[in-house]
């Protein structure tokens, strides 16, 4: 029974074992390495506390793989490229100097582990997950491969390699301090919570562009973009920057990441075909080679480029052989600074101090064009596509191999050149970054600590990423360079600046880099710096300044007409409606001129408007004025001539007091005519129509009184009854109440709405119409509708008497200059309103003297032509005098009549 049980227990533990062992087996199975990425850097974690990880791009890219390959395998690079080797070696430099260093980190050293990203976001990637992993397999179990802790990480050397990285490495908080990679996305906390940079965001950089355009009255410039994120991030800010200065992109197109001849052939079509002759460069210099070889090829020349800092001291693109192309190019560039000790450290180097050495090996055979002996570096791999969309496939080894004596000093390449550190000076910048938050972090003091609760420290090596990433954003240290290094909350650096370059020609033929300017910003602080003394290299025909606008500026007189569908620096140029101006060249709007200005024939100036008024110095014043004058003469001579023969009896005959008042009022209306010549004024606007209207009215009331009286003589010459002859003093009060009526309607005329000066700016825009504002036209119309009333009496009584028998027509006289009145006036009427300005009252004038002659000349004249010429006319016999009632053969004559009153002859004389 002992031995059953015993044979029970062995066998069971025999199953046990084979179920173990079985177990075993497939544990082993899957923690077996099914694959490792192939990446190549430097790694020294040895002896020290703590590793900062990089990521620089030492190749440019990476082979395409074998599409015929089904699995997912690891890409080889090539392109060894010198400038990001020399940055990688930056790195290694620092660190050493900062393990050297008492004042940083006493107690602690810091290692390294660097990878090559190839240029590319599957290398970037890839070498994120090695630093998350505990292995260099391509399934993540996030242990550190060097067994020691990792703190964070420099780089990767591109935004589009950066973005792919922080994205992962942002997902477990690890720190990550940016060197070259500018993007704005990067500045997205919310995307890249543990990125930081020591260089300045893209939003800088094209404000910086937008200002340096409106710096040199460019409005119409084209944009080029690498297929990245930076490309288009950059493009992106850079259009919204231009868009808000009112300045236009004349196209955008990108640099294909994969050679597309297709897309590189539509670039460079909409460059040659452009009007922009300024166009702006958003790429990296690796990004941009193909595409400096398509203008070489294409052999478009005449541009002008703005570079971003990614380019503009590339050695890659600028050789003399790209400068017809690319000379005179501008742009902004980190700044340089020199690196103590960093020379005799890039010297340091050579295969055979470590045979395990890729990256030297491939350094030193690329350099010297040589193969290393013994060496299975791969040597002068190309497989880029060429501009016949076809492939370059290199894969030879060279027949020179190296020696070891080859000399480094014999060499001219971007690795040995520290005469532009630039983004290597901003490599050793995010070196201490680093190195500056662990040593803060390293001297927390317990109970003074940032973190809850009870304000605790950590320390090394024990923190957390995040817990660094706490002393990281509230860095604030002075570099080496002496610059002020300072991070707001997105991760930037919120003050420094960029040297402006400018790509020109030294005396060797080589192409050097000349600052002219520079742009300063601190927090939200820019200026643009460009000496008036600096000399820029212009690559245009002229030399000269390019113009690159889409249509000229519009020159003064006219206005920006928008083209609909274009931009707004595409516009016609229209010329300004009159009355309006633009004074500055490339106005949209053309100003109105004042109320008193008009525009000049060139619509570019506001001139004063001409003043019109009949003037005293022009032609037609001066006539009226003479007209005016003399018919004043005439009437005065006249007047002179009735006082002489004051005793005669023509002069007698017919009330000769009423003949001096009408040869008064003849002179009051002629003088009043000039009252409407000269500029007008309120007083004169007020004078003028009452003397005239009273004039007229002591003439009328004054004829009418002659008139009467001829009507009456009429009356008794040819009535059967006696009527009673009109006494003289009964004409004097017609004539006072014609007046006192009209005085008194002019007064209240005058008082209540009175006439006033005023601007016509309505019948002519380019004159000023000085004139008299008649205020109300009603009064207006009374007052002469009173001597309208007077001369219709007057025509209609000397009318009834002009049959009147006598050897002096007096009746037919007056009626005649009735009708001479009447012909004026009517005539006036339309020919007043159908004229403006300064005829209009040149024809009003003319009416006021036609209607006085008329009444002159036919009032007056006959009686000093019978007194003067025919003296023999002017007695009582011939004028009238006394007949005899019974001789009825001879009739009553408008000197005398006579009447029979009580059988007696009464003879009434018509005179005082």
């Amino acid at each position: 029974m002992a031995i059953r049980k015993r044979c029970l227990f062995l066998g069971f533990l025999a199953f046990l074992w084979t179920e173990l062992s079985a177990e075993n087996n497939t544990k082993n199975a899957t923690c077996r390495l099914l694959g490792k990425f192939d990446l190549t850097g430097y790694v020294d974690a040895k002896n020290h506390s703590m590793v900062i990880g990089g990521l620089f791009p030492v190749h440019s890219r990476t082979i395409p793989t074998n599409e015929s390959i089904l699995e997912p395998i690891s890409a080889k690079c090539e392109g060894f490229n010198f400038r990001g080797f020399r940055w990688m070696k930056t790195m290694i430099h620092t660190l050493k100097e900062i393990n050297e260093r008492k004042d940083i980190l006493p107690n602690h050293t810091l290692g390294y582990q660097i990878f090559d990203t190839c240029f590319t976001i599957s290398k970037a990637m890839e070498s994120a997950l090695v630093f998350l992993t505990g292995q260099e397999e391509n399934r993540p179990n996030f242990r550190n491969s060097t067994g020691k802790y990792l703190a964070g990480i420099i780089g990767s050397g591109g935004s589009s390699l950066t973005v792919a990285a922080s994205r992962i490495l942002g997902l477990y908080f690890i720190p990550q301090v940016g060197y070259t990679s500018s993007c704005s996305l990067l500045s997205d906390k919310f995307q890249f919570p543990t990125y930081v940079r020591t260089v300045a965001s893209d939003k800088i950089q094209s404000e910086a562009m937008v200002n340096l355009i409106k710096h040199f009255g460019w409005v119409w410039v084209g944009a080029i973009a690498a297929d990245d994120d930076y490309g288009k991030y950059g493009v992106k800010a850079f259009k919204e920057k231009m868009e808000s200065a009112n300045l236009c992109i004349a196209f955008s197109e990108t640099i294909p990441k994969v050679y597309s001849n297709e897309k590189m052939q539509k670039a460079v079509n909409a460059i040659r075909s452009s009007t922009a002759k300024v166009i702006v460069l958003y790429a990296s210099d690796l990004d941009l080679s193909p595409f400096v070889l398509e203008m070489v090829h294409h052999n478009i020349t005449g541009r002008t480029w703005i570079a971003s800092e990614a380019w503009i001291t590339s050695a890659l693109i600028a050789r003399p052989e790209y400068f017809p192309y690319f000379g005179g190019s501008i742009g902004f560039a980190i700044p340089r600074a020199d690196i103590p000790g960093l020379k005799e450290f890039l010297y340091n180097i050579h295969p055979s101090k470590d045979p395990n050495d890729v990256l030297t090996i491939e350094f030193w055979q690329t350099a010297f064009n040589c193969t290393w002996p013994n060496s299975s570096v791969p040597y002068n791999i190309d497989h880029r596509i060429n501009m016949t969309g076809k492939e370059d496939r290199l894969n030879s080894m060279s027949d020179k191999l190296c020696t070891g004596e080859e000399k480094l000093e014999d060499l001219e390449n971007t690795y040995l050149d520290v005469s532009q550190l630039r983004i290597t000076n901003s490599v050793k910048k995010a070196v201490y970054a680093m190195a500056y938050a662990l040593d803060h972090l390293s001297r927390c003091e317990e109970g003074k600590g940032p973190f809850f609760p009870n304000k605790h420290c950590v320390y090394i090596p024990d923190f957390d990423p995040s817990q660094l990433m706490y002393y990281i954003k509230t860095l604030k240290f002075t570099a080496h360079d002496g610059h002020q290094i300072e991070l707001n909350d997105a991760g930037d650096v919120i003050n420094g600046h960029y040297d402006i370059l400018n790509w020109q020609l030294d005396d060797n033929g080589k192409i050097s880099f000349v600052p002219v300017g520079k742009y300063t910003f601190k927090h939200s602080m820019f200026e643009l710096i460009l000496p008036k003394n600096s000399t820029i290299f212009w690559n245009t025909n002229s030399s000269k300044r390019p113009h690159s606008v889409c249509t000229d500026v519009c020159p003064p007189g006219t206005r920006k007409g928008i083209r609909h569908g274009e931009p707004i620096c595409c516009f016609d140029c229209i010329p300004c409606a009159d009355g309006h101006v633009s004074e500055k060249p490339g106005q949209r709007e053309c100003d109105k001129c004042g109320e008193d200005y008009w525009s000049n024939a060139q619509k570019s100036k506001c001139v004063l408007k001409e003043v019109e008024f009949l003037a005293y110095d022009e032609a037609l014043g001066f006539t009226l004025v003479i007209l005016s004058i003399f018919g004043d003469l005439v009437v005065l001579a006249i007047s002179v001539v009735y006082v002489i023969y004051r005793h005669t009896p023509l002069v007698n005959a017919n009330d000769r007091v009423l003949s001096f008042l009408i040869q008064m009022s003849l002179v009051i209306t002629m003088l009043s005519s000039m009252l409407f010549i000269g500029k007008p004024y309120n007083w004169s606007c007020m004078a003028r129509q009452v003397t005239l209207a009273l004039g007229f009215t002591l003439c009328l009331s004054s004829i009418l009184g002659k008139t009467i009286s001829l009507f009456f003589a009429y009356r008794i010459s040819v009535s059967k009854t006696r009527f009673t002859s009109m006494h003289p003093l009964f004409r004097k009060v017609i004539v006072l109440i014609s007046v006192l009526a009209q005085v008194g309607i002019c007064v209240a005329y005058l008082v209540l709405e009175p006439p006033w000066v005023y601007k016509n700016m309505e019948s002519q825009n380019i004159k000023i119409i000085f004139e008299c504002n008649e205020g109300s036209i009603e009064f207006l119309c009374i007052i002469f509708g009173v001597d309208v009333f007077l001369a219709l009496l007057c025509f209609l009584t000397t009318f009834v008497a002009r049959q009147l028998p006598d050897n002096y027509y007096e009746g037919k006289c007056i009626t005649f200059g009735m009708l001479v009145f009447f012909i004026v006036w009517i005539s006036f009427v339309p020919a007043y309103l159908s004229t403006k300005g300064k005829f209009k009252v040149a024809v009003e004038i003319f009416a006021i003297l036609a209607s006085s002659y008329g009444l002159l000349g036919c009032v007056f004249a006959p009686k000093c032509f019978i007194i003067l010429l025919r003296p023999k006319r002017n007695t009582e016999e011939t004028v009238g005098g006394r007949v005899p009632t019974v001789d009825r053969s001879i009739q009553l004559t408008s000197a005398s009549v006579s009447s029979e009153l009580n059988n007696t002859t009464v003879s009434t004389v018509l005179d005082d």
